[in-house]
């Protein structure tokens, strides 16, 4: 084999890689993912092993069907600029104080709940983030009138006595997992509808059956097939019913209060989440009129109206997975730095493991966020010596440890003295993607897909990768490049914007030394 032939396979094989990381990220088999693409599973197959030849059309056809710009062509290919990717000088101490924005799983959850409301509903200091605009394409296609103000700040939306779901941007809808929670408002708007859906959400799996099981009761039978959810609701048997949640999830939490908002009775949910999403959706609910008892509990009494028609001013709290990252960026760099504006409430726990490896940081007095109930400090951290934690580290639904905030945890025992094994119970293969920090000289040894154990400390060093299909792992990787003594690059950090705003510029804000560049 020639040298240009082999370095051909060799990129074939990168390629094919990349492609079963996101298939299974995305909880696609490869016969699910072969339809989206109209070809077969043997040829998927090939793919992922790097024996299928790729031309740019179907390179094309992969990003979009993995809903991530993970395979892109040369700057030369005529078009809309590439990907975008990062170059960090790595070593350099933070400083200064940093807020967290808002939270983006509230302002997805308020964006669906919006289709309840007959009056004007007035969200503030909304994130503009890929997620949420995604969500507003999809909104906009069916009629709804949503506009930013003049700063982009704040975002007045109002929905029209008539939808247009004929009309729905289903490559919009097809690029959010978001649009399961367009279910539980559209239940009380039509008597059959369908909605796009992203292919790993098939019905009967763990993703979309317990949304199945807390809208029944309502009357919603729903039937998946041609990457359609065809839905038919009849009148439910009763006005008071109590469910049962077999997964107490933060989005079938949400689904079921915004079934129950509009429904003339008494719903009791039991086995609700109590997440800091969910407590934004059960405010704005009030504020249309919606009782809601048991707020913060996992048991939750909802006095449904049939007609919510309320003009209503809502701003969601700050998100507590933006302040752990912010805080990991303090933390694996040694710096002094404030966190200002972290939901306390929804960080305790995490902060008290931290406390255990010897972390030092003091906590202001706490103060209401804008939405009147989340508590919120300002947290300063000291340059530490960490160790170990003696336990594990995995995490729970609130009030444990935040499953979005595991992965942080890998980069953190990283800097640790001692041996910490991370359990990510929850996500298939998520922590493969946490022993990419292999590749800046962390010791992460994956002992099974939901497992890896961490051997710190680390000697960071700089290195070229290409970000995982996966939020939270690309962003670890980016957090870890900030700590390597010299340059790191971090390629095709796309997926970053899903759930973060500004992040880069404002961790050079900061004293982080970041430069984006693109193809």
């Amino acid at each position: 084999m020639s040298l240009t032939e082999e370095a051909t396979s060799q990129s074939l094989r990168q390629i094919g890689g990349l492609v079963r990381d996101a298939r299974q990220h995305h909880g696609l088999t490869q016969a699910q993912l072969a339809e989206r693409l109209n070809t077969s599973q043997s040829a998927v197959a090939r793919i992922e092993q790097g024996n299928q030849n790729l031309t740019l059309e179907l390179l094309g056809r992969l990003s979009a069907a993995l809903e991530s710009e993970l395979i892109t062509v040369g700057a030369g290919t005529p078009g809309p600029v590439g990907p975008t990717h990062l170059r960090v000088v790595g070593g350099r101490p933070l400083q200064g104080r940093v807020i967290v924005k808002s939270s983006k799983n509230a302002a997805v959850a308020l964006l669906c709940a919006s289709l309840l409301n007959r009056g004007v509903s007035t969200l503030r200091n909304v994130a503009r983030i890929v997620e949420v605009e995604r969500i507003l394409d999809v909104l906009r296609s069916i009629g709804v009138s949503a506009t930013w103000d003049e700063t982009g700040r704040d975002l007045t939306i109002a929905v029209p006595d008539q939808l247009d779901l004929a009309a729905i941007d289903a490559d919009a809808a097809r690029r959010t997992r978001s649009i399961i929670m367009f279910l539980g408002p559209l239940l009380h708007r039509a008597q059959t509808f369908e909605l796009p859906y992203a292919g790993g959400c098939d019905l009967g799996t763990r993703t979309i059956e317990p949304h199945m099981i807390a809208l029944r009761p309502f009357g919603l039978d729903v039937e998946a097939h041609a990457g359609e959810y065809h839905a038919t609701v009849t009148a439910p048997v009763s006005r008071d019913r109590s469910i049962v949640l077999t997964e107490r999830g933060d989005t079938v939490t949400e689904n079921a209060l915004l079934a129950a908002a509009r429904h003339d009775g008494t719903t009791t949910i039991r086995n609700a989440s109590p997440n800091y999403m969910v407590q934004d959706l059960c405010l704005y609910l009030e504020q249309l009129g919606v009782r809601i008892d048991g707020f913060g509990t996992t048991t939750l009494v909802v006095h449904g109206r049939p007609v919510l028609d309320a003009d209503v001013d809502y701003t969601p709290s700050e998100d507590p997975v933006e302040a752990m990252s912010l805080l990991t960026a303090g933390i694996v760099t040694s710096s002094e730095v404030t966190v200002c504006r972290a939901p306390i409430e929804f960080l305790e726990i995490e902060l008290a493991i931290l406390g255990e490896m010897g972390l030092g940081y003091d906590l202001s007095a706490e103060y209401p966020a804008e939405n009147g109930r989340t508590r919120l400090v300002d947290i300063t951290l000291h340059p530490s010596q960490l160790r170990a934690p003696i336990d594990k580290v995995h995490p729970m639904p609130f009030p444990g440890l935040n499953i979005d905030n595991l992965p942080f945890f890998a980069v953190i025992a990283a800097t640790a003295t001692g041996s910490t094994l991370i359990h990510d119970w929850v996500y298939d293969n998520r922590a493969i993607h946490l022993s990419d920090l292999t590749r800046l000289g962390a010791d992460v040894r994956l002992l099974d897909p939901h497992r890896v154990l961490v051997e710190g400390p680390t000697r960071w060093s700089g290195a070229e990768i290409v970000c995982p299909p996966a939020l939270r792992p690309a962003v670890c990787l980016l957090l870890a490049m900030l700590a390597a003594k010299g340059p790191s690059v971090l390629r095709n950090v796309d997926i970053i914007a899903r759930g973060y705003e500004q992040l880069y510029e404002r961790l050079v804000e900061m004293g982080a030394q970041i430069e984006v560049f693109h193809d």
